[in-house]
């Protein structure tokens, strides 16, 4: 994609809903956090620019799960909405088999799964999404809007003036950029860290995930594979279907659909992967690690699904574990972090893009609130609003991999429950936009009275119902592992 070319930032070719707040927004990164915050700013009355390390924004990738507190934006962007709406996948299956492929819990399609789960399926917690449809999406609607958007900007270091009242950055070129507002928005890798205090030690879960997506013609290889991993027959004609694969301390899943063949695999480390989403790995080294005897065998047909995979295909990406980050704001609150930045989610909670989504929202929602002389007090409210909840999004992320990865297979028998993670209420049955507009005044009077969060009586929680926070750690959660012990998530109701 071409270069956006530079806008006037105050005025867009889609009108604002909101009065000109005057505030100044420097985004650095266009992932989804980056893109959410950005549109959500601009509409919001700010002005916005945006920054971008490569030469253009990545929308390649797979599938990840979208969250319906993360989707109520939409209703603001008609445009986006109208897209979104055809991009789903409201109309897929799921099914259950061992990695032996033994079928467990047959295909069903989504709605009915969600009513067996005890779930409304007119309102579904969320759906399984295309990666690089929903971000051509997102970066179609910051051109639409005129936002600019600088790349090849690969930011080194974050600063922040507290005479100016500015924060800001230095590129690897030597070139700064400054605003009333930095939000780093630039991964787990984020330069942000050192000004921040929240650095946190990122530490090896001794597990990696293989992913590759390709077009659908690539099975026409092998007739017998294009059979299984065939898309399901329904009333309305092929559907498209999410097959998991559980095995004793692993996972994998397939997704098909008309146009497109995905495949992922939970593994053991192998010494090659990398925490990147564009190191590749070649098929014959998948089959290798594969034919390993020590490992659960998975079925013939799954191998040779892989050796249907062209090549520079598959990712080999090393899950690390890391604490709840104790600091998101700078000391003079000039800079913020948000999603990966701020927060990194293992994929097996499904939690990592809706709570990117839920933090831009929120922020943008603060910043309008505050106004321009509020800022520090707005970023204040926004980590108050979501330090909790996204802590305790992780670690139910822990709880998810353990049912992965141990599937007790005589209680998915009389339970198909038993074979899914979690999905609580209070995760997708959450609107951050009306929640920061209607809590805002209450919490910035909480903290004026230092009233902890999980003890604040005038704004509910966002969290499980009847928790209070408690610090836990990666090696707490390892140690437990080691035991044989299932992750303590803590008190209140989960569900």
């Amino acid at each position: 994609m071409a270069p956006i070319a530079e806008a006037d930032l105050n005025d867009g070719p889609t009108t604002r809903e909101y009065t000109p707040t005057g505030i100044d927004v420097l985004v650095v990164g266009t992932g989804l956090a980056g893109l959410t915050a950005a549109l959500e700013c601009h509409r919001k009355g700010m002005n916005v620019r945006v920054l971008e390390r490569n030469s253009t924004t990545n929308t390649a990738g797979d599938m990840f799960f979208m969250g319906l507190s993360s989707t109520g934006l939409f209703k603001h962007w008609p445009e986006m909405q109208r897209e979104f709406n055809t991009i789903s996948l409201h109309d897929a299956y799921i099914e259950t088999r061992k990695h032996s492929g033994e079928v467990m819990v047959k295909p069903m399609r989504v709605s009915d799964r969600l009513h067996a789960q005890g779930l409304d399926p007119s309102r579904p917690p969320g759906t399984f999404q295309m990666r690089p449809l929903i971000y051509k999406m997102f970066v179609k609607q910051v051109e639409r809007v005129g936002i600019p958007v600088y790349f090849n900007q690969h930011v080194v270091d974050y600063f922040e003036n507290s005479e100016t009242g500015k924060g800001g950055v230095m590129t690897k070129e030597g070139k700064t950029y400054e605003a009333d507002l930095v939000i780093a928005a630039d991964g787990v890798g984020s330069k942000s860290q050192k000004l921040v205090g929240g650095q946190v030690r990122a530490v090896q879960s001794g597990r990696a995930m293989w992913r590759a997506a390709f077009p659908i013609e690539n099975l026409d290889k092998n007739p017998e594979v294009k059979q299984t991993f065939s898309m399901v027959d329904g009333i309305n004609g092929r559907h498209p279907v999410v097959r998991t694969f559980l095995a004793p301390g692993g996972y994998a899943l397939t997704f098909t659909r008309s146009d497109l063949m995905i495949w992922i695999i939970n593994h053991d480390v192998t010494g090659t992967e990398e925490e990147s989403w564009n190191h590749t790995i070649e098929v014959q080294e998948v089959l290798d690690n594969l034919d390993n005897p020590n490992i659960p065998q998975w079925a013939p047909i799954f191998k040779e699904l892989i050796k249907c995979t062209p090549p520079k295909t598959i990712i080999n990406f090393n899950l690390l574990w890391r604490n709840p980050q104790p600091s998101w704001l700078s000391p003079g609150a000039h800079v913020v972090q948000i999603g990966d930045a701020a927060h990194s989610f293992l994929p097996a909670s499904g939690n990592g893009a809706t709570q990117a989504i839920e933090d831009a929202i929120s922020l943008a929602t603060c910043l309008q609130k505050g106004g321009k002389e509020k800022i520090s007090q707005s970023l204040r409210a926004h980590v108050r609003f979501r330090f909790i909840r996204t802590a305790c999004a992780q670690k139910m992320g822990f709880s998810s991999a353990d049912l992965l990865q141990e599937t007790d297979w005589d209680k998915v028998k009389i339970d198909p429950k038993k074979s899914v993670p979690k999905m609580p209420k209070w995760v997708w049955n959450h609107d951050p936009e009306a929640y920061a507009e209607q809590y805002y005044d209450a919490a910035v009077e909480s903290m004026k009275k230092g009233i902890r969060f999980d003890e604040d009586e005038s704004v509910p929680p966002n969290f499980p119902p009847g928790y209070k926070y408690e610090p836990w750690t990666i090696e707490q959660i390892i140690e437990d592992k080691k035991a044989g012990r299932e992750t303590k998530l803590g008190s209140g109701n989960w569900d």
